[in-house]
């Protein structure tokens, strides 16, 4: 059995220690989507993320997966930055080769179609000429290629993005978003990425959910990022 949707939340309620940042979310993503996730700094993007990952549990309501081929939809996730201390000396390619973990059994080898897979993922990020070199001494930009590989090496139905373009320059936040269009397109990958940048929401992504003052907002780009709406939405004058 195969759902028409990915994910859907009736009367969420997301937070912590019990204090919601956000309450009675009622959403339904269709699959293979593209959508970005917008919202002030506390709004509570990374909060709804790790509450849909499974990081932290949702304080009411519920949340359910899509079923894909009699299984519950697979996750990918990409966090806003690298969080893999300098003192481990791992290359980019063992990196990705992290993204097999789910899908081999404790004690035993990694199989060489595991390994083919991630050189794959590298190369589906153009990250391929990365393999060997070690991850602390990346860019910003190469690292994000580094970790949207090792999220797709999870062979993921749902691909999760916490500000992947944050920090970077504008050569690297274009390249990175036309991986992510072309991953999307190629794989039918389901995609919600939380963002700042507006001109990049409006160049590559279908529909836009909007937190804002505990508020849901969910609508097509062309729609939700007018600039009536946003003036509407940001309460500013637009000049």
């Amino acid at each position: 059995m195969t759902e028409d949707y990915i994910l859907k939340l009736e009367e969420v309620a997301v937070g912590y220690g019990g204090q919601p940042v956000l309450s009675g979310i009622n959403l339904c993503i269709p699959r293979g989507a593209f959508i970005g996730l917008l919202g002030a700094n506390g709004s509570g993007k990374s909060t709804l993320i790790k509450t849909i990952l499974g990081v932290i549990p949702p304080l009411s309501g519920r949340l359910q997966l899509g079923i894909l081929n009699d299984c519950s939809a697979m996750l990918g996730y990409t966090p806003q930055r690298d969080v893999l201390d300098p003192i481990y000396l791992l290359s980019s390619y063992e990196v990705v080769l992290m993204g097999s973990c789910g899908r081999v059994p404790a004690g035993w080898r990694i199989s060489s179609a595991e390994r083919a897979w991630a050189h794959e993922c590298l190369r589906q990020t153009g990250a391929d000429n990365l393999t060997d070199k070690l991850f602390s001494e990346l860019s910003g930009g190469q690292k994000q290629r580094v970790l949207i590989a090792r999220a797709l090496a999870t062979k993921p139905d749902f691909l999760l993005l916490d500000e992947p373009t944050s920090g970077i320059d504008a050569a690297a936040r274009q390249a990175i978003m036309e991986v992510l269009r072309s991953v999307h397109e190629k794989q039918r990958l389901s995609i919600i990425m939380a963002s700042h940048d507006l001109p990049i929401v409006r160049a590559y992504v279908h529909d836009v959910i909007w937190l804002h003052q505990g508020h849901v907002l969910q609508g097509p780009v062309k729609e939700l990022l007018t600039p009536e709406k946003i003036e509407e939405v940001l309460e500013l004058e637009m000049h």
